[in-house]
């Protein structure tokens, strides 16, 4: 490699926040991946031994989803349940109509969302940085046991050099109490291929450095001094940050050199004697890797 910068010397963000008070932690919750038909992924997912399952509705909106959970990190298939109400919706959301633009031409990985338990506070962080936020909203739909998942979110307008914004939400009652309810409910469960974590979302964009610096920044992530930080040279470039936070700690956000300016690959880690180690599951122009 020509060049090399450690996570300290890019744009001289460290993750500790600013002189006016750091961002509330915010972790990786999940990733959107917009898909044409819910059953495909399950399918998919299911032959590769990766529980998937339908998730529920979202009535207020005009969209529904598929999920596949990794402790609390998962990941939302989401599909059009209604074209003329997510088009038309009396409320608004983004993410929803985000699925009217894409599809049905474009399956692929979109947005990622960033858990905190104070969106409030959040929401006044990134105020002073001058994002455009939509009103933090409430979200519920039932879940396939009738029961009534509830959250509160908020989306960012815009785009950071064609990369678009995070989302971000936070659920009724703290991680440890949800976690317990989930594996009782039976929506996070041991994988039949075995054990397997979320590790990085990986984005391509044209400047992977500027756009790390900027998110590091915002929302308070940390370019790590013994993690792949920055290598330049002709044909590549990467650069990479660490979320904060007790549970999820350490799932990262890789920014690659690429003309994409969006998520593309969700990579995970898996024990060394599992069957999906070193393969790839790709889902329209989305991709799994399994290390």
């Amino acid at each position: 490699m020509s060049d090399v910068a450690t996570g300290n010397q890019l744009k001289g963000q460290n993750g500790d926040g600013d002189g006016d008070g750091q961002t509330p932690s915010l972790v990786l919750d999940h990733v959107v991946h917009y898909v044409n038909d819910l059953e495909e992924p399950i399918s998919v997912f299911e032959k590769n031994g990766l529980h998937a399952f339908h998730g529920g509705s979202h009535k207020q909106w005009g969209t529904f989803n598929a999920l596949s959970y990794f402790d609390l990190t998962y990941i939302e298939f989401m599909g059009i349940e209604d074209r003329d109400l997510v088009v038309n919706a009396k409320e608004s959301n983004l993410i929803a109509r985000d699925s009217a633009v894409l599809l049905p031409e474009h399956e692929l990985l979109n947005r990622v969302a960033l858990r905190t338990n104070d969106i409030d506070a959040v929401a006044s962080k990134l105020k002073l940085h001058g994002l455009s936020l939509s009103p933090i909203i409430d979200g519920k739909r039932l879940n396939k046991q009738d029961q009534l998942i509830e959250w509160r979110m908020m989306t960012i307008a815009g785009d950071y050099q064609g990369l678009v914004y995070p989302f971000v939400i936070q659920w009724k009652g703290n991680d440890e109490d949800r976690l317990k309810q989930l594996i009782e409910a039976g929506v996070v469960q041991d994988h039949p291929a075995g054990e397997v974590s979320v590790k990085n979302a990986v984005f391509h964009v044209e400047d992977p450095v500027e756009i790390a610096s900027h998110w590091a920044e915002i929302f308070g992530f940390g370019f790590e001094e013994t993690e792949l930080a920055s290598c330049v040279d002709e044909d590549y470039e990467v650069a990479s940050l660490k979320e904060a936070g007790s549970r999820g700690s350490g799932k990262g956000f890789v920014f690659r050199k690429g003309n994409a300016n969006r998520l593309t690959q969700l990579e995970f880690q898996t024990a060394k004697n599992s069957k999906l180690s070193g393969t790839k599951i790709e889902i329209g122009k989305g991709e799994y890797v399994f290390l």
